[in-house]
């Protein structure tokens, strides 16, 4: 496996969207080996997800989870997305983007969305999430269709390094503090 190049803000390629996957070309090796190079890149940043454009290829497919119980989001290969919600409850929080690195801001998302698509194989597969997992399946979807996070932000009072986050919006979240 490999590490693959991971596009950053201002790459023409973040702004594409990205064209959808036949079932025959995921048995194509170069697609398989493309997957799990996006798995091997994804963990080797500490990601939890990553969109094909991110690693310069324009397929509607992202890979995301992580190999932790306690996050909850089992590793999944997502081979052209169709969101639809489920209810009207929007949930705000914090997000991050690779392709955006050490910068964090609060985003509003659907809670809890139902998810068609492919898997790595081609099999059709249908899913629902909410919370965290939603978040994530719609930030990395936002990817295939040229969006970042910050285009979804309300407001940029919230937009800050990582290390700011740390020192003073975590911290204030976590013990109550406005």
């Amino acid at each position: 496996m490999s590490i693959l190049k991971v596009a950053r803000l201002g790459h023409p390629v973040l702004r594409k969207p990205a064209r959808h996957v036949t079932p025959s070309e995921l048995t194509d090796a170069a697609i398989q080996k493309l997957i799990d190079d996006m798995f091997e890149t994804m963990h080797e940043y500490d990601g939890i997800g990553l969109a094909a454009p991110q690693v310069h290829v324009g397929l509607r497919m992202f890979v995301a989870g992580v190999d932790d119980p306690e996050v909850g989001v089992p590793p999944v290969v997502i081979v052209n997305p169709k969101i639809s919600p489920i209810g009207e409850v929007t949930e705000d929080d914090w997000e991050g983007c690779l392709s955006i690195p050490d910068i964090r801001g609060r985003v509003s998302r659907q809670a809890e969305i139902q998810v068609r698509s492919m898997d790595r194989h081609g099999h059709e597969h249908t899913m629902t999430a909410s919370g965290f997992e939603a978040r994530m399946i719609q930030h990395e979807t936002d990817h295939l269709d040229g969006v970042l996070f910050l285009d979804r932000m309300s407001s940029f009072d919230s937009l800050t390094y990582l290390a700011e986050y740390d020192r003073y919006w975590d911290n204030a979240e976590t013990s109550g503090d406005d």
